[in-house]
């Protein structure tokens, strides 16, 4: 679309880095995700050998501006094997038969992993057992005693 001064806007200018919510605090850059399409193993006929539509997604967690320290931390011990020695983690996608399936697919892993990382694990609080229950665990003790002394039989003088 022309102005009518002769004026033209560049749309450059205006892009806005897409942005994928997490949680209310947390959004990563569409920049920091690199997706390769690679073709998929498996039944699927001739069309496998032709089409690339599992989905290769690449996320560094350790050099990630949009994580803070304590999620990362927590992402990199619950993705496990998923992450190589460069901390950056691998989620391959191959359950449906379109490239876009399976990158929707492994986005949605994607941020259902951020996600459960985002939450902080609950504080253990150190419990004593009550009176009660040392009393009932003393008392079958000599029960339990007294039956295998009961066993023993009586030893000949």
């Amino acid at each position: 679309m022309r102005v009518a001064s002769g004026e033209e806007h560049s749309f450059q200018s205006l892009r806005v880095p897409k942005m994928i919510p997490i949680t209310p605090n947390i959004a990563l850059d569409e920049k920091e995700i690199q997706e390769e399409f690679v073709r998929a193993s498996g039944p699927g006929g001739q069309n496998v050998n032709k089409v690339a539509t599992a989905v290769q997604l690449r996320f560094d967690v350790r050099h990630s501006s949009a994580l803070p320290a304590d999620v990362r931390a927590r992402l990199l011990r619950l993705a496990g094997r998923r992450v190589n020695a460069e901390g950056v983690l691998l989620i391959e996608a191959k359950r449906f038969r379109t490239q876009e399936q399976n990158r929707a697919d492994a986005r949605a892993r994607l941020i259902a992993l951020i996600r459960q990382a985002a939450v902080p694990p609950k504080p253990r609080r150190k419990t004593k057992p009550a009176r009660a229950a040392k009393e009932r665990r003393r008392e079958s003790k000599q029960r339990r005693s007294k039956i295998k002394t009961m066993r023993r039989g009586v030893l000949p003088d």
